[in-house]
């Protein structure tokens, strides 16, 4: 790691060119107003091309030095809500009057997402949103990916109060493994997990220029992963934004949330940003007591059954299945009763987030900039995927150095994550179970004592005549008689139990997880423009190396793991017609360890019906494909009940888990046994990159004055499609014979031990996957005090041609929409208003599976501008109407949270 920064930052010190020696400055001020002749504070101002600018003060003037070698020269200003303008600065250095005209319907933004280079939002070529530092500045969400559930097409899944993931077009889930999420073009992704957690490697909110959020297959610019989309953070330059902010916000559930940047230019050539923030607050828990289904757990009982049941966010139902040797309970399973979520992490309630982020920037030539970068994150959270896990103290460090230009970037970065006292919860719960007893003489555990006692007490009971065939009775009496072998929550006994099992990471025995994964990454890029064409050539070469102790990945020696991937892409694009009909063709090759080579291309047509440009029709072919993450590569994870393994070896051969409730009678009859069993047969191939090729259309434009509408509909094809498959099987992959069958079903934990065990991989479809939807979006903005926003998104799956008991993850409510408004009274107050709605839908993880209800919050903020003492008070809250709002199967009810705060901006 050490040796990675350095060698970055000497690669950067070494590209600095004499031509860095200061040069005589021409000074030039100005004023920045509206059209209504009020002063403009914090406009950006800046020479086009070039990173020389600089911000204007709460009277709305600036000063800008300037080499006399670059007049005359072009300068840009700009501000959120206003047409940019441009003016020219000569060498008379006269002073400067600008005046900045209101934006309808901000149809002037500029993305970089949809073509990595700058162009107008409404000519995109695909389907982009933009979140600009006004619409950053209204969330009242904790978490930046929360708050993007406002946008059309966007769904947040949230297991934690800093723990939410983001998706688009679909296979949404507690973990966004189709959607790519940078900053500043770094992938924000924990190494270790795959995960991108919540904004936890992202930004503070006060160093947020904008978020766009590109919708769609986007592969041939992004490579792999970029499959679904991609959501692009960009920081403040401290050139063009320097100055100090301050926000701060406390609340109910003991929410605490503070932020801070300082960013200062040191003469002409050098500046420095500090940015910093630390976030708490009381943990939402996940209370869903509903029965695990077979799939999950086999012979699982009903709910409130006398001989218990293993309860999705009850952690510690063990269970044994008793033969011959029980009595009555022969071919029962009966499961001792576990703890909650809240009796699990026994006091660990408080969800935390902090971040460091210092840099430094040099100036190298007026239109090349370098920089260095670190930044720290470490945080307490909820995270649920395969399992519901604490990441308690989970850290992540990341190094960063870049050289660019207005054309062209250079960026290596590295990134490493610490599972420092994190813990698997139902492996705790498990794990205390299985514990011997200190009391116990012959050395018992407390689930054997248990079961023990179970089963004498029901057999004693039903030896009575009396209670002939009274098995509630029976399960009544055993419960009782079972009872003390239970650990109370929160006991000396419980609590020393529970504190043996989450610091130990043995497996089999301990819950502790504490992976330590890096990735390192090294991408470069040049924008060739001309009047021919305009071309973007890139690369990038990125590598993992996984480590876990054999406790995540499959590196029981101790071993990292080593995987790499290269990749490089070309973008051609063209306008005709007097520049109304711009083509794009782009295409990228990728490379990776464990599979064949891809390309990804992509095509694309925009054209404007109107000389204004205001008026555009776009159409789009995509073709992408996603790698299996590292987990799907190189799991390696022992949940008892199942088995989860990386499937990059030669696939696994097996029979459905369906077989598992009729084993005995089928091998009780040799002589069919071997041809009953065909009939459930059931194959993971090793897995291979997904491919999915899409098609859009779409329009966007200024329909009438004020009035933007958004609309697009897409189909995507999948091919490959990777989703889980649970097979019995031996876990050398190798189909199970009868004779192990038999042996791995008979016992206490039938198929939970020995050779021969409930698997689950991720696994291809033979079968093609077909998705289709549509969005709508409106943007209504007649004057500053009242603008109005709404959405709506239609998700479908064709489910018809899936295989049985494949998993797809859709994830996605068919239909969901947004309303919304916002505005500015008089020059003091503002406000900001959302609703939002999600249609009810089946949501399928590893950890569990099960229907949502439709789920809905309100969330709203005010804020009163004290411009005498640069301060904004503001008050907030999300569900305020606490009404029901779980996103995630298995994962907490996300109820209302209320804040009062403040911002504080100094020039």
């Amino acid at each position: 790691m050490r040796s990675f920064s350095t060698l970055c930052t000497l690669g950067l010190l070494f590209g600095i060119p004499l031509s860095s020696i200061a040069q005589q400055q021409t000074e030039f001020s100005g004023t920045v107003q509206t059209d209504a002749g009020e002063p403009l504070p914090g406009a950006t101002v800046f020479l086009k091309g070039t990173y020389l600018g600089s911000t204007t003060n709460s009277a709305g003037n600036f000063r800008l030095l300037v080499p006399g070698t670059m007049l005359p020269a072009p300068l840009m200003v700009s501000f959120v809500g206003y047409e940019s303008a441009m003016d020219t600065l000569s060498i008379t250095g006269r002073p400067l009057f600008i005046i900045l005209q209101p934006s309808a319907a901000l149809i002037n933004e500029v993305v970089v997402s949809a073509s990595r280079v700058e162009e107008n939002i409404l000519r995109a070529p695909v389907t982009v949103d933009k979140l600009n530092a006004q619409h950053l500045a209204r969330l009242s969400t904790p978490d930046l990916v929360m708050g993007l559930a406002r946008q059309k097409g966007v769904d947040v899944t949230s297991s934690g109060l800093l723990m939410a993931s983001a998706s688009t077009r679909g296979f949404s889930g507690a973990t966004s493994e189709r959607l790519v999420q940078l900053v500043d073009m770094m992938d924000t992704q924990s190494p270790s997990l795959n995960i991108n957690p919540g904004n936890a490697l992202g930004l503070p909110e006060v160093d947020m220029a904008s978020v766009e959020v590109l919708h769609g297959p986007s592969s041939a610019l992004y490579g792999a992963n970029a499959f679904n989309g991609v959501v692009l953070t960009t920081s403040k330059d401290p050139f063009q934004h320097p100055g100090l902010s301050v926000r701060l916000r406390g609340g109910t559930r003991s929410y605490l949330d503070g932020q801070l940047r300082y960013a200062r230019r040191l003469g002409q050539r050098w500046a420095l940003k500090l940015t910093g923030s630390y976030a708490t607050g009381q943990e939402w828990i996940a209370a869903t007591y509903d029965p695990l289904t077979a799939a999950y757990a086999p012979g699982n009982n009903a709910q409130g059954s006398g001989l218990g049941y293993d309860a999705v966010n009850r952690y510690g139902d063990v269970g044994t299945t008793f033969g011959p040797t029980g009595g009555a309970l022969n071919g029962k399973t009966v499961f001792m009763p576990g703890w909650t979520e809240r009796e699990i992490i026994d006091g660990d309630d408080k969800a935390m987030l902090y971040r460091i982020v210092p840099s430094l920037h040099f100036l190298v030539t007026d239109k090349v900039k370098a920089m260095v970068e670190f930044k720290r994150a470490q945080g307490t959270t909820a995270y649920q995927f395969t399992n519901r896990y604490r990441l308690s103290n989970f850290a992540t460090n990341q190094f960063r150095a870049e050289l660019k230009s207005d054309r062209w970037f250079v960026l290596a970065y590295q990134t490493q994550d610490f599972g420092k006292n994190s813990y698997d919860l139902p492996f705790t719960g498990s794990f205390i179970q299985t514990q011997k007893d200190p009391r116990s003489e012959a050395g018992l555990s407390y689930a054997q004592q248990y079961f023990g006692a179970y089963a004498l007490a029901y057999n004693t009971f039903l030896a009575n005549p009396a209670n002939a065939g009274n098995t509630a009775g029976a399960e009544q009496a055993a419960r009782a008689q079972a009872a003390p072998f239970q650990l109370t929550a929160g006991s000396p006994e419980f609590n020393e139990a529970r504190s043996r099992v989450v610091n130990d990471a043995t497996p089999g025995v301990g819950s502790r997880i504490n992976p330590s994964s890096l990735l390192n990454d090294v991408s470069g890029q040049y924008d060739y423009q001309s009047k021919l064409v305009n071309a973007v050539v890139g690369g990038a070469s990125r590598q993992y190396r996984l480590g876990s102790d054999g406790m995540l990945f499959s590196d029981q020696d101790g071993k990292r793991i080593i995987n790499d991937e290269f990749g490089a892409y070309l973008q051609l694009s063209k306008e005709l017609l007097q520049n109304r009909l711009k083509l794009t063709a782009a295409g990228r090759v990728d490379d990776s360890k464990n599979f064949k080579p891809v390309f990804s291309p992509r095509g694309s047509a925009v054209f404007a019906f109107d000389k204004a440009k205001t008026h555009n029709l776009r159409a789009s072919y995509n073709q992408a494909y996603r790698t299996p993450t590292q987990q799907g590569q190189y799991l390696s994870l022992d949940l008892s009940r199942v088995l989860l393994l990386g499937n990059i070896s030669n696939g696994f051969q097996g029979y459905s888990t369906a077989v598992a409730g009729s084993l005995g009678s089928i091998l009780s009859n040799p002589a069919t046994a071997q041809e009953t069993l065909d009939t459930y047969a059931l194959n993971a191939d090793r897995l291979k990159p997904e491919r999915v090729a899409t098609w859009e259309i779409g329009y966007k434009g200024l329909v009438v004055p004020n009035v933007v509408l958004d609309l697009n509909y897409y189909r995507s094809s999948y091919q490959d499609f990777i989703g889980q498959v649970r097979l019995i099987s031996n876990i050398d992959g190798s189909r199970p014979t009868p004779a192990q069958l038999a042996a791995a079903a008979t016992g206490a934990r039938p198929l939970q031990t020995g050779p021969t065990r409930v698997i689950q991989v991720q696994a291809n479809a033979a079968q093609q996957v077909h998705a289709s939807g549509s969005m709508a979006s409106l943007t209504y903005t007649p004057r500053k005090q009242l603008n109005l926003t709404g959405n709506y998104t239609l998700s479908l799956l064709e489910r018809k041609r899936l295989p049985e008991r494949f998993q797809a993850y859709y994830n996605t409510p068919r239909h969901k929409f947004n309303l919304g408004a916002y505005g500015e009274v008089g020059k003091a107050f503002n406000y900001s208003l959302n609703y939002r709605w999600a249609e009810g839908h089946l949501f399928e993880s590893p950890f569990a599976a099960g229907e949502l209800k439709a789920y809905s919050s309100l969330d709203a903020q005010v804020g009163y501008h004290l411009s005498k003492y640069h301060t904004t008070v503001q008050a907030g809250g999300t569900n305020l109407a606490n009404t029901t709002n779980i996103q995630v199967y298995g994962g907490p009810q996300i109820s209302r949270l209320a804040y009062l705060g403040l911002t504080v901006e100094l020039k």
